[in-house]
Order: C-alpha cells, then structure tokens, then sequence
C-alpha cells in the first residue's frame, strides 16, 4: 500500500471513531421497501423516530427499529453518563443500499421457466448529536 492511500485509511479510521453508526447487512427486504422506512426517519430526533418505527405497519420498520437501538447504544458506549434526551441525538443519514440478490426460478407456463430476483439491502444508519454541531458552527 502506498503512502497516500495508508495516510487516506488512517484519516477515515479516525473519522470513524468520533462517528456514532451502525450497520445491517443482508436483510432479506428489498431495498424499495426499505427506503420508504428509511425516508420516514431520516433527520428526525432519536425518540420520536423510535416512535415512528414502533407503531409503523411496515415489516421493514421492525428492523430498523433493532438497527437505531443498536446505534444508540454504540453512543452511549462512547459517551458514558450523558443522557439522551440531553443530547438531542437525531438520525443524521441513513443510507439503503442493495446487496446479493437470491436467483431463483419460477415455473410458468407450456414449460418456460421465470426468473425471481429475491432482493436484500445493507441499512447503514448515523446518528449525530446537535449540541455538537451548535458549537461547531
């Protein structure tokens, strides 16, 4: 590996670790579904998107919710003895992307045969806090 690129990776390494995130792979939901879940919680406030998810119809909804848990308690690793509701911790990207797609064939009829395409998505979900971004600015 070169210089430059060793010096890129480190950089994003350390970017990483003041980031608050977490990641699902594989899930076995088509990433249209996904993405309409996803766009209901995007820049929302932590509790009132848990809200959101909790009483949402929607299968993918369910995932999500685990998802933004496990984020939350990825924050509070990092920041022990601060509470959420002090932080105003938001959902600051949530990002749906398509994974490995399943082939997988369907009888039709006079012995042709139709292709299914089960789909999966990666959910990569950020949070951030906006008492850190009042400060920045």
């Amino acid at each position: 590996m070169g210089a430059r690129k060793r010096n890129r990776a480190n950089q994003l390494k350390e970017a990483n670790k003041k980031k608050y995130f977490a990641i699902l792979r594989n899930c076995p939901t088509s990433p249209r579904k996904m993405r309409l879940v996803a766009d209901m919680v995007r820049g929302v406030e932590v509790n009132k998107a848990l809200d959101l998810l909790k009483y949402s119809s929607k299968e993918a909804s369910r995932k999500l919710e685990k998802l933004l848990m496990s984020a939350i308690a990825n924050w509070q690793q990092k920041n022990e003895g601060v509470r959420i509701e002090d932080s105003n911790l938001y959902v600051k990207e949530i990002c749906v992307d398509s994974a490995r797609m399943l082939k997988r064939i369907q009888t039709a009829p006079q012995g042709r045969a139709y292709r299914v395409r089960k789909r999966s998505n990666h959910v990569t979900l950020v949070l951030d806090s906006l008492n850190e971004n009042q400060t920045e600015n």
